[in-house]
């Protein structure tokens, strides 16, 4: 298939971008900068230069594709509002097609409550996070839109041992200075390694059925405590103290986002292993972040 890839130089979008053109199929990469479509092209996907805040600068250069995987988000900005704009020029454009255009939308885990000691699945009730709320409509409309062959996955945390939602963690335990953790050392976070969650929309774009929905979870939940004790072990810092801070002050910090880090979630990936066959790889993320170079 030829695939259109949102987000492609993104810690998610890139690791997307490896596992399917190892499958082989053709890409065309989004991207801002020649610095980036240098990166695009090494890795074999063609890039096609635009921001995805003005999809009106490059939908018409858009060519003839089987596919899109959007995996784009920038919190920096109006986030609603950017891919509001971005999926009304591109479902506009693809239902004008002959030929539906199967895509696959990355929703995201804290669009779903705090569970507890519950698991929540794909028919759990929406309860998302204020500053993510546009991504239910968004999702939704993606599902329902004529002229596409809609597909939904939602991510649990995305990881490597020391980058994704570890970084900071990874960081601080680095440089032996208070390791921060969100809400209390028992918040349980969902987890998912990009690698996997890659091999994930792959599966879902070769065989999904058009109108479902998928959590990317390939750990329902580990207490965020436990894992930064495993970063201070690995860097040496036995005693290395730990400060819980609010969702509010990290919210000051970071942006009104930033409080899903003290959403305590399980999420099931049940469905996707049962549906789609994904069998996630990465199920130790202590032991990965204990073997640290």
């Amino acid at each position: 298939m030829h695939v259109f890839v949102l987000g492609a130089t993104g810690f998610i979008g890139s690791a997307v971008v490896r596992v399917l053109i190892q499958r082989g199929h053709r890409l065309t990469g989004l991207t801002r900068s020649e610095t980036s479509a240098v990166k695009l092209r090494s890795a074999g996907c063609q890039p096609l230069m635009g921001d995805i805040g003005r999809p009106t600068a490059w939908i018409d250069q858009l060519p003839p594709v089987d596919a899109v995987v959007h995996t784009a988000c920038d919190v920096n900005t109006d986030m609603g509002a950017v891919d509001r704009r971005l999926l009304d020029a591109l479902l506009a454009r693809l239902a004008a097609r002959s030929n539906k255009t199967r895509f696959v939308y990355t929703g995201g885990g804290w669009l779903f409550g705090p569970t507890r000691d519950g698991l929540a699945t794909e028919e759990t009730p929406f309860a998302p996070l204020v500053a993510f709320a546009w991504m239910v409509p968004h999702s939704q409309r993606v599902l329902a839109a004529p002229g596409i062959e809609g597909i939904v996955i939602h991510p649990a945390m995305v990881y490597t041992p020391d980058g994704g939602v570890f970084r900071s963690l990874a960081s601080a335990a680095r440089e032996r200075t208070a390791i921060r953790v969100v809400g209390g050392e028992d918040v349980r976070w969902p987890l998912v390694h990009r690698d996997d969650l890659a091999e994930l929309h792959a599966l879902a774009l070769a065989v999904a059925p058009p109108g479902s929905s998928y959590l990317g979870a390939a750990v329902d939940g580990l207490e965020v405590g436990r894992i930064a004790r495993v970063f201070a072990r690995r860097f040496g810092v036995l005693n290395q103290a730990m400060r819980v801070i609010s969702a509010d002050e990290i919210a000051a910090e970071l942006g009104e986002w930033a409080r899903g880090y003290a959403r305590d979630q399980r999420l099931s990936g049940a469905t996707a292993r049962a549906d789609l066959g994904w069998r996630a790889i990465h199920l130790d993320p202590e032991g990965e972040i204990a073997t640290l170079g």
